[in-house]
This record gives C-alpha cells, sequence and structure tokens, in this order.
C-alpha cells in the first residue's frame, strides 16, 4: 500500500500507478520554466505530478495524456481533487493517436518519458510499460509527436539518464529539434551525472549548459537542490528517502 505524497498545495494519490511520485519527475516540474505559456502539454502523465506542479507555478491550461487505463483514472482523480482542476484535463490516448488530433498546439510540452531500451526488465507489466520505449513510445515516436503538436516558438522539456538523453538529443537535432538547456544533475558532486535536465526547441542556438548536485557529503540536501523544490516539498528529509520510490542512484 503506498501512501498519497502531500505536497505544499496538492496531493498525489498514487495506489494505482506503477510509477510511484520520485525525484525524476519532481526535479524536472521544478526546473521548468513556464514564462508565459497558456498551453502545457504532459506526454506520459502517470500520477499527475508534473502536470499539478506546472499548474502551481503558472496560468496555462494543461492537458495531460497518459495510455495505461489505471494511471489515467489515478491522474484523472489527482486534478479533479486539486485547486486547479478547471485547467487541468487528461486523456487516455497514445501520443501517436493524439498529435493527429485536429487541436490548437502547445506552447510548452513536457515528459518524463520511458527510457530503458536496453534494462534488465521488472516484475510488474505496467511498471515495464512506463520505463521502457519497446513497449509503447519510442525516442522517434516522442519527438515526431512533439514536432506535430509544438508551436514553432515552443519548448520541450524532458528529463533522462545520461546515457540515453545523449542518444535523444542526437536523434532530436537529426529532425531539427535543438537543445537551449541543458542540466547534468548528480547525486553528489564526486559522482557521475545521473540524469540530464533538457529543454529544447526548433531555433538552434547555443546551448545554456550547467550541473546540478542532489546531496552533500553527510547526505543532506544541497542548497541548490533545497532552493529548486522549496515551493513544492513539505519538508526534505535528511536522505534520498523522503523523496518517494524512485530515487535517483
Amino acid at each position: 500500500m503506498h501512501e498519497d505524497f502531500h505536497f505544499k498545495q496538492f496531493v498525489v494519490k498514487q495506489d494505482r500507478c506503477a510509477m510511484k511520485v520520485g525525484t525524476d519527475g519532481v526535479l524536472l516540474g521544478a526546473w521548468v520554466q513556464t514564462g508565459k505559456a497558456k498551453k502545457i502539454l504532459d506526454i506520459g502523465t502517470g500520477t499527475g505530478l508534473i502536470a499539478l506542479m506546472l499548474a502551481q507555478k503558472s496560468a496555462a491550461q494543461i492537458d495531460a495524456i497518459e495510455i495505461d487505463r489505471d494511471a489515467y483514472e489515478q491522474a484523472k482523480e489527482n486534478f479533479e481533487n486539486s485547486r486547479w482542476a478547471s485547467r487541468l484535463h487528461v486523456f487516455h490516448k497514445p501520443l501517436q493517436q493524439y498529435a493527429f488530433l485536429p487541436i490548437e498546439k502547445y506552447d510548452l510540452i513536457i515528459s518524463n518519458p520511458p527510457f530503458f531500451s536496453d534494462a534488465y526488465k521488472a516484475p510488474s507489466e505496467a511498471r515495464n510499460v512506463a520505463r521502457h520505449t519497446d513497449h509503447t513510445l519510442s525516442f522517434d515516436d516522442l519527438i515526431d509527436g512533439v514536432k506535430k503538436l509544438l508551436q514553432p516558438r515552443g519548448k520541450l522539456f524532458v528529463i533522462l539518464p545520461s546515457k540515453e538523453g545523449g542518444c535523444f538529443i542526437e536523434l532530436a537535432a537529426k529532425k531539427n529539434l535543438f537543445v537551449h538547456r541543458l542540466t547534468r544533475v548528480k547525486t553528489k558532486i564526486d559522482k557521475h551525472e545521473k540524469r540530464l535536465l533538457i529543454e529544447m526547441g526548433f531555433e538552434r542556438m547555443p546551448v545554456s549548459e550547467n550541473d546540478f548536485v542532489i546531496q552533500e557529503e553527510d547526505l543532506s540536501f544541497t542548497k541548490e537542490y533545497i532552493e529548486l523544490t522549496k515551493d513544492f516539498y513539505l519538508g526534505l528529509k535528511a536522505d534520498v528517502r523522503g523523496l518517494g520510490d524512485e530515487v535517483i542512484r
């Protein structure tokens, strides 16, 4: 039984979702700069966590899509129970279908996509669908869908492990979607980066790059991590076990 996850301004129920609240989603939701975006799409919303975070930090209308029936139902419940219910909408459709609907394009698209294309697979089929690109949503499909749905000056935001992120960046560039901002996430200062936070757009420009560290050597959180997430977490515990099941290691 997984308990509800309480943030400052909303609650995420997650008992029906294969992928629980975790560091990746919180990092991405906090890192995104929404600017003046009026229309946002969250691809593979899961519990609805990132969409809820963006609803808190913007005035945008936010659509979300999710292929897993249980996760879709849970995201719908989480949206309806939030203070932004009128601005949040979730659809039970794969991106490959959703991209061809006659809808207005988005100013901002965000995704914490499936990423382990060749890694060990978990026993849970639902969890595999959420994590593995060979089940439902390849990087090709994601990029092609984004190209159909994103405004010419719009932005795409994703988080990926460093290896898969590098592959994604190369593939996207071949399809004329380019990196604008890149943050390399490390668990500690002396570790290799474990995740890449990536902002992309159709315009080619110099890349703004930086490193981001989550923990100090004593396992306390860094000032930069606390600053990034302060509007969302009720409080940060002394180690990453307080962040949910999907912890960056």
